[in-house]
């Protein structure tokens, strides 16, 4: 976000990409492999013994306890009991999921459709500076712009208001934190979100990975916030060559980003607030293509977002893909969409409201997200970003979604849709500037939906 790169899609429709496949626990002992050195690098394939059972290493690691690391998306896999020992692994690991259950979100004071934003809280833009407090009551989610790594690799986020010289007016740090905590007793939610155009990051190694989960826990710990928006933009995703199976990913970008969120989910339990924000090309364009694709040159980006998602959809509160600043995109009914009308949101969105195979494999289907984890992003104004849709294109596509009506040229796969959560707007901050014309046109609209 911010000024979001509008990124093209031009490159060769690729083949099915291959399945990697997770070799499963052994079911009898077997010679136990040289024993685990905390101090050894071990690469992708490399075996191990620890506690009485052999490991195999899944991409390259070092000092990462076996038994401690051979969940899902950890970086060993359990290969069964050896000879040589009894002691089973204190959590064993299971076979991987053809997809993940999708049960009920925790409880949650959100409204059934929600009006989500975006405020520069650490930054101007153009726009003019917007007070904690002096953001209405109609926005139920706050996303705070941005919490940004002191380099793309480090993982080390950091995050503080905007300058003084920068943003007159800006409040003090303790009128900004008393605000955010009579907004959370309001039922709002306020959410730190990551990355943005300029905040580049890549968790390419475990290092990172930790740095990220304790200083992104630091912020969320001091400002009092309910959770993360991971607004991943530019090269802070991609797919190593030979990454091909979105179930089962090895790119460490993408493994450690997985890891991360769920060691944050699991520090602060059934009321993380997760949410992302991720635009078409890491997402609706893997209905086309997928990482460099089986022979390679293709971007490695494309389709990069979807093991992420997919990993964290029993803990995903809210994806709201930014469906502007966005080249055509492929829809499910092989035509390509254009942003700036009803159309594109009404396309982008039943794409994941009905889910879809992945770079043309139908063996390897992205499933469909509940139709409360879904929401659309719309520029706030012309201001905002390419793409802009005025009030009555972006009611046309909500009632499309909702209600199966009015939905032009465009019919959805998905049927009807009545707990579409709501609207995401970049931002807050531009809505005001141009007289609040997002929140005072869809807030009414989304509270007399059923």
């Amino acid at each position: 976000m911010r000024r979001s790169l509008v990124m093209a899609t031009a490159a060769l429709l690729a083949a099915a990409g291959s399945v990697v496949s997770m070799a499963s626990s052994a079911g009898a002992a077997v010679a136990c492999a040289a024993p685990w050195s905390a101090t050894q690098v071990y690469v992708g394939g490399n075996n191990a013994s620890q506690s009485g059972h052999n490991y195999r290493a899944k991409w390259w690691t070092q000092n990462e306890s076996p038994s401690s690391h051979s969940g899902q998306w950890d970086v060993w896999a359990d290969e069964g009991v050896c000879d040589g020992g009894t002691t089973p692994p204190t959590d064993p690991p299971t076979d991987p999921p053809t997809d993940p259950p999708t049960d009920p979100p925790p409880s949650s004071t959100l409204p059934k459709h929600a009006l989500i934003g975006y405020l520069h809280a650490s930054f101007a833009n153009g726009s003019g500076y917007l007070r904690m407090s002096d953001v209405p009551a109609d926005w139920d989610i706050i996303n705070l712009a941005f919490g940004e790594p002191t380099t793309p690799t480090s993982g080390d986020i950091r995050f503080t208001l905007c300058p003084a010289a920068e943003c007159p007016g800006v409040e003090t740090e303790a009128q900004f934190i008393a605000a955010i905590r009579a907004k959370r007793t309001a039922g709002k939610k306020v959410l730190l979100s990551i990355g943005g155009q300029n905040g580049q990051v890549q968790l390419t190694t475990t290092a990172a990975r930790d740095k990220f989960v304790q200083t992104v826990g630091g912020i969320i710990d001091k400002y009092g916030l309910d959770g993360v928006d991971v607004d991943f933009e530019g090269h802070s995703l991609s797919l190593n060559t030979g990454d091909t199976d979105f179930k089962n990913p090895t790119s460490p970008v993408i493994v450690n980003l997985i890891s991360a969120l769920r060691s944050l989910k699991t520090r602060y339990g059934a009321g993380f607030v997760l949410t992302m924000a991720p635009e078409t090309f890491f997402v609706q364009l893997g209905y086309q293509y997928y990482g460099s694709g089986p022979w390679g040159g293709q971007d490695p980006r494309a389709g990069s977002y979807l093991p992420v998602i997919y990993a964290m959809r029993n803990d995903l509160t809210v994806l709201h893909v930014q469906d502007y600043n966005s080249g055509p995109i492929m829809g499910l009914d092989n035509q390509y969409h254009n942003m700036g009308g009803a159309d594109f949101h009404i396309a982008m969105t039943d794409m994941l409201l009905a889910g879809f195979p992945v770079a043309g494999n139908a063996a390897n289907q992205f499933p469909a997200l509940r139709e409360d984890q879904i929401a659309f992003g719309a520029p706030s104004s012309v201001s905002a970003g390419n793409g802009y849709v005025g009030p009555a294109g972006v009611q046309q596509a909500v009632t499309c979604l909702v209600r199966g009506q009015n939905c032009g040229g465009y019919a959805p796969r998905s049927g009807t849709n009545p707990s579409f959560r709501g609207l995401m707007t970049w931002s807050i901050n531009w809505d005001k500037y141009y007289s609040w014309e997002f929140r005072t046109n869809h807030e009414p609209f989304l509270n007399a939906l059923p």
